[in-house]
C-alpha cells in the first residue's frame, strides 16, 4: 500500500472502501466519493462512459457499499460493462431502476434531471 491506511479504510486505487460500512445497504450520498458520483451520474446520462473499467470502478464501490449484488447502481453498471463488452443492446427497465435508485438516495431530485 503506497498510502498509510487505517485498518477499517483499505483500497486497491485511491477511492477508499470503508469496511465497516460494506453492504449496509444504507447509503448517504454526501459519503459517496467525487469519482464515483460523477461515473454514476454519468451512467444515466445520454452520453454514458466507454471504458470498462472505470464503469466496473464504480460497479465496485456500489457493491462494497451499497446493497451488495442486488444494488441497483452496482446492477447497473455491470449490465453496461457487459454492453459494452459485447456490444449488445441493454435492460431498459433496469436503467429505469437505477434512474429511480438514484432519486431515492438522494443522487438527483428526479430522474429527468439525469439525463
Amino acid at each position: 500500500m503506497s498510502q498509510q491506511q487505517r485498518s477499517n479504510d483499505v483500497s486497491i486505487d485511491d477511492i477508499p472502501v470503508d469496511v465497516s460500512n460494506t453492504q449496509s445497504g444504507e447509503v448517504d450520498p454526501a459519503e459517496v466519493p467525487e469519482e464515483i458520483r460523477s461515473i454514476t451520474r454519468g451512467l444515466a446520462s445520454e452520453q454514458p462512459p466507454t471504458n470498462p473499467l472505470v464503469v466496473l470502478k464504480a460497479a465496485r464501490w456500489w457493491y462494497i457499499h451499497g446493497k451488495g449484488g442486488i444494488d441497483p447502481a452496482f446492477q447497473w453498471a455491470i449490465e453496461w460493462a457487459r454492453h459494452l463488452a459485447t456490444d449488445t443492446p441493454s435492460d431498459v427497465d433496469q436503467f429505469d431502476s437505477f434512474l429511480e435508485y438514484l432519486v431515492t438516495i438522494g443522487l438527483a431530485d428526479e430522474k429527468a434531471a439525469l439525463r
